[in-house]
Parts: structure tokens; sequence; C-alpha cells
């Protein structure tokens, strides 16, 4: 990320992996949304719209990410 970064504010941006093997991205406590076809597309992503969201503050916030995978299992 380019800019300054706060560490004292961490945004908690929740990942949630889709069934085609993309990525949709959530902030939990912001406004942010955005999607990626893969992690490197999705990081990329949450940067801009991070910078999008703060455009007129500084220093900017870091983030973290929280994966979450659905999966269903069938036992027999």
């Amino acid at each position: 990320m380019t800019g300054k970064l706060d560490t004292s504010k961490t945004l908690i941006v929740e990942v949630v992996q889709e069934e085609d093997g993309g990525f949709i991205a959530k902030g939990l406590t912001e406004e942010i949304f955005t999607q990626g076809d893969t992690w490197e597309e999705l990081r990329k992503n949450i940067i801009e719209a991070v910078k999008a969201y703060y455009f007129d503050q500084s220093p900017l916030p870091a983030f973290k990410l929280h994966l979450i995978r659905d999966e269903l299992i069938i036992i027999g």
C-alpha cells in the first residue's frame, strides 16, 4: 500500500471464496466491497477500494483479511 499507513486502526475485511474460485470481500466496520478472480487480484482491488473510501484522509488504515470458506462434506 502506498502513502502513509495508520497501523493503530486496522480494518477487518471478511473474504468469502465463491464456488467458481473467485473471492468477494466486505469490510466489517466500513462500507467497503470488492471482488477478485484470484487472491492477488482481490488484494489489489481491496487496496484500491480502501484508497477510494479514505480518499481525503491520511494516514490510510491497515487492513486484515479474514478468509471464510464454506464447504459441505457429505458422508455416505
